[in-house]
This record gives C-alpha cells, sequence and structure tokens, in this order.
C-alpha cells in the first residue's frame, strides 16, 4: 500500500465518521453541514466514494467483480406479474419504502410479498 492509498483510506475513514455523527445527530443533511461549516456538495461527494468503496469490497469478498453491475443499476428478476384485485377509482393510495438510498414507490394493492423479494434485491445489489 503507498502513501496515496494510505490518504484515500483515511479520507474514507474520516468522512465515514462524519457521516455517522450527522445520523446521530437526527439533523438534516443541509443543516448538519451549514453547522460543520462546509457545503453539502462536500458530503455527497464523500458519500459517493464511500458507497463505491462500499461495493467495490463486497465484489472483493464475493470474489465477482465481472458480474458487478454499475453503481446505481440493478436488475430485478420478477418470477411472475402479480394479479392486482380490482380497486375503487376514487381511492387510490401508494406505498413508499426507502432503504440504502433507494426509493420504491408502489400501489398499496401491490402484494408484499413481491414488496419483500424487491427489497431482498435491492438489498442485495448493494
Amino acid at each position: 500500500m503507498n502513501t496515496n492509498d494510505i490518504a484515500v483510506e483515511y479520507r474514507l475513514s474520516h468522512w465515514a465518521g462524519i457521516m455517522r455523527e450527522r445520523e446521530e445527530s437526527g439533523l438534516s443533511i443541509k443543516q448538519f453541514c451549514k453547522n460543520a461549516g462546509f457545503h453539502e456538495n462536500r458530503y455527497f461527494y464523500w458519500q459517493k466514494r464511500l458507497r463505491a468503496a462500499a461495493c467495490e469490497e463486497l465484489a472483493k469478498m464475493h470474489g465477482n467483480t465481472a458480474s458487478m453491475v454499475p453503481v446505481g443499476f440493478t436488475e430485478v428478476k420478477m418470477t411472475s406479474r402479480p394479479a392486482l384485485p380490482p380497486t375503487d377509482a376514487t381511492y387510490q393510495s401508494r406505498v413508499c419504502i426507502e432503504t440504502a438510498g433507494v426509493r420504491i414507490t408502489a400501489d398499496s394493492e401491490y402484494p408484499v410479498v413481491k414488496l419483500a423479494e424487491l427489497m431482498r434485491e435491492v438489498a442485495r445489489s448493494c
């Protein structure tokens, strides 16, 4: 490991600590960055770098870097199209789930089993 690699590891570790601190503070990213004295674009830059580094480590652990999907994209294969019950056109509600920087929105009638399957695929891809 050369000095450049060590410097990158140090910065990633430093920013991981800042992101943990922000999470524990309960503040919005904008407010936390303002209080800390740096622009939120810097925060998002390092967040992106940390996510990329985490994906690289996962690829090394699993030994399948050739099959890795580019960051931000994943293929989700559903076994079959779910049959939705007829709905009353006057009542449309939606379910929104956010995890690991991914937002999934579906009609509330969408089968819970299929949503769980989709969430497992999202978790597995990162």
